[in-house]
Order: structure tokens, then sequence, then C-alpha cells
């Protein structure tokens, strides 16, 4: 049924600023509209709400979950090679499904509508993600040497999911893990390929020195130059990019590429911190990602918001960079313009997608509601969030999950963790 949200404060983006005023919303067939012919609707009181698009985590692996805590102050390598990969290497598809929607749990309760996630267990981030009711692009992480080769299984796993899945809340994208992992001949089959199906495509990129030193030797050029001979870094998604010269970001941004930053996990695992200031300064458009819970270790984006923030204003010891309404434009607006949902996603619109959410201005954290919107930056962490909206459809009304058993979650996560992590 179409719902009219009355009494609330609704964040709306304009002119590259946010602003917050009182006002009604109608949500019809799922989409966002300030005016109705009809009566017919399901009315919600949003008093003492400050509603404001839902935020979209644009890189995150879900099923990780289950890695909560397992793999910590180790370094980069130990945590991937000797920690993680073994465990992922025995989990059987099917645990996956509940490791994610542990996931789901997680961003629903914490504020989050859309996530970009990049797996390795086929179709379970997507039934996951389709039953929990939330947004999401989605990506089977592939390895290899030639999609015509030792790569085609993974491909040949990430097209099912993309026909037996694809619908208006759920998308689909090419994920090839790495340039370690991924031959260059398979990032330009993988790139030919998301040009013909007309598909995004991410990567992650830059996070550690070993990987630009492993690339230099052998291939004399940094991991951004390779991406870009084989011709994938046009349009591209591109994850963590910490290790970056002056010409990896002037060529970033002169192909139209996308930057996510994840300062918890680039900082846990040591990697280092994103040169931010110089991707704001060359123009490119920059997002945020939590990673996942095996690095970070949360998939709360009201956390990466402040901590992206204040490490950046003390790294550059600078307290008017990135503002709230820099960090809040990132998590919303500059995501929607990376998934091509302009106009669409991240904003509250006639015409836009009725995700959203729902805070209580009464929690303490935001009491006394002086400014609303650097708030969300410095003083929300998530437990706010009172009410979701995905399509016009509520998954959590004052804070009760509609779409998801909790108690079974937990008891399901529980038994796999004795399982596997031993």
């Amino acid at each position: 049924m179409d719902k009219k949200i009355i009494n609330g404060y609704v964040a709306e983006y304009e002119n590259g600023v946010f602003r917050t005023s009182k006002k009604d919303i109608y949500v019809i067939d799922g989409k966002i509209a300030f005016s109705a012919d009809s009566d017919e609707f399901e009315v919600i009181d949003a008093k003492d709400r400050l509603i404001m698009p839902g935020l979209i985590n644009m890189h995150t692996h879900a099923y990780m979950t289950m890695f909560r805590n397992y793999a910590d102050d180790v370094s980069f390598d130990e945590w991937l090679f000797k920690r993680i990969m073994p465990v992922e290497d025995v989990i059987e598809k099917e645990d996956a499904y509940w490791t994610n929607m542990l996931g789901m749990i997680e961003m629903i309760e914490s504020g989050t509508t859309c996530f970009s996630d990049m797996h390795m267990f086929e179709g379970q981030s997507c039934k996951a993600a389709k039953e929990a009711g939330m947004r999401a692009f989605i990506g089977r992480g592939l390895v290899g040497s030639d999609l015509n080769g030792d790569g085609a299984g993974r491909l040949g796993e990430a097209l099912r999911e993309k026909e037996a899945y694809e619908s208006d809340t759920i998308k689909f994208i090419l994920s090839p893990h790495a340039i370690y992992t991924c031959s260059e001949k398979m990032l330009t089959q993988i790139a030919e390929l998301a040009e013909k199906e007309g598909m995004l495509k991410q990567t992650h990129l830059s996070e550690s020195v070993k990987e630009v030193e492993d690339c230099y030797k052998q291939f004399c050029i940094s991991p951004v130059e390779l991406l870009d001979r084989a011709g994938f870094l046009e349009g591209s998604i591109l994850a963590h990019c910490v290790q970056m010269s002056e010409k990896d970001i002037e060529l970033i941004t002169s192909r139209n590429a996308t930057v996510v930053t994840n300062p918890a996990s680039n900082a846990k695992l040591g990697n280092g911190i994103a040169p931010v200031r110089a991707f704001c300064e060359s123009g490119t458009n920059i997002c945020i990602g939590t990673d996942g819970c095996a690095s970070n270790n949360t998939l709360n984006m009201f956390r990466e918001m402040s901590l992206l923030s204040l490490m950046h204003k003390g790294v550059e010891r600078d307290c008017t960079f990135l503002s709230a309404n820099d960090i809040l434009t990132m998590a919303t607006v500059n995501a929607a313009k990376a998934l091509g949902m302009n106009g669409k996603l991240g904003i509250i619109s006639e015409g836009a997608y009725a995700d959203l959410i729902f805070l209580d201005l009464n929690a303490c954290s935001l009491f006394p509601n002086n400014d609303l919107i650097t708030s969300l930056c410095y003083s929300a962490n998530g437990s706010e969030v009172a009410s979701v909206m995905v399509n016009g459809n509520m998954l959590m009304k004052d804070r009760e999950l509609l779409t998801i058993d909790r108690e079974r979650v937990f008891s399901e996560v529980r038994r796999i963790a004795t399982k596997y992590l031993k």
C-alpha cells in the first residue's frame, strides 16, 4: 500500500548541500513524491524522527560476518593468506547464506539500505539480500588467467546469479578480485564483457605496499597503470586506493573511475591512509565502504563516516577538511552516481526510490538537536536508526526487524562459527 509520512524532519540535497526541514513525504509505487491525488494511504507518523536517504555501503563482503574478531592484530599477508582464505576454502555454500543474513541485519539496524558486495558463494548473497529486502549490487569474486579457461567456472556462477536474481532491487557487477589474482588478459576480457553486457565493474586496488611493489617488479608499472593498460580502469569502481602516486590519481580521475575509501579496514590492517585530499582536489568521485567484518570489524556506515572525517582532519591538520556535508554526500549522492543511479538513489527527491531511514531525534547521541546534518557525522553511531524502508517497503519499524528472524540467524551463525573457527 502507498504511504504518507507525516511530522518528520526531512534531509534534502540541493546544490551540493544537505538541509533539513519539516515536511510530509508520499511513497507511491516504491518512489518518493511530495504530492498525491489519492487519499488512500498508510499513514506513518514520523514525529521526533529525522528522515534521510539510506546509506550506501560501496564495498563489502557481507558473508564475512563470521570472521568478526577472528584475525585481529596480524599483518595483511597473514590475515588474508594464512587466516581468512584457508577457512573460506572449506565453508559450505549453504552456511554462507546465514553469515550473509547476519550482515543484512547489521546493515539494516545501522541504516544501510544498499550495498555493493563481492562474494565467494554462488547465490547466497543474492538470496539473503532478496529475502531481507535490501538493495544490492552483487558480484562473484573472479580470479584466474583466462575467462575461457581457469576463470570460466566463477564467471559461470556470476552469470547464473544474474539470470536467477536480477530485479528492481538486485543488480550485478563484474568483480575481478585484484591484479594479483587476475591476469592482465583476464582483466581485459572482463572489461570487454562489462561493455558488451552493460554491467558495472569493481575490483580491489593498491591496497598494500607489497601489492604495488610486486606489480612494479613484474610489470614495471603501477597497479593503476596496469588496469588502464588492460582497458579496465574506465568507469570502474576501485576499492581502497591507498598506495597512490600523483600519476595514479590523475589517471583514475581522467578515466572517470570511482574510488571507494575504507578507512577502518586500511588502518586496522596497517595498509595506510588513502590520499583523500588529493582525490578531492583532482575531482575524483569518492565513496565510502566498510569492507568486510574480517577486517573492519563492522558493517556500520555511521562509524565509517565519522572515522573518515576525523582521521583526515587530523592527518591534514585541517579542521575544515571533509565536512559533515562532504561525508554524507560521499555516503549517498556520490555512491548513487558510481552505481549509475544518479537522481534515483541517495537523495530524497521527486521520483527517487523510497530508500529511507528514520533516526530517533530523542536518542541521547543526537540530543539536543542543534545541527542535524553535522550530528550524522560526529554524533550518530547507528543505534539511532529506528526504522528502515527500501523501495517503499518497511524492513524495520520502531527497531523491530520485519523481514528477518533475528534469533534464527544468530543461532545458525553461532553453529557455523563453532564448525569452522577452531
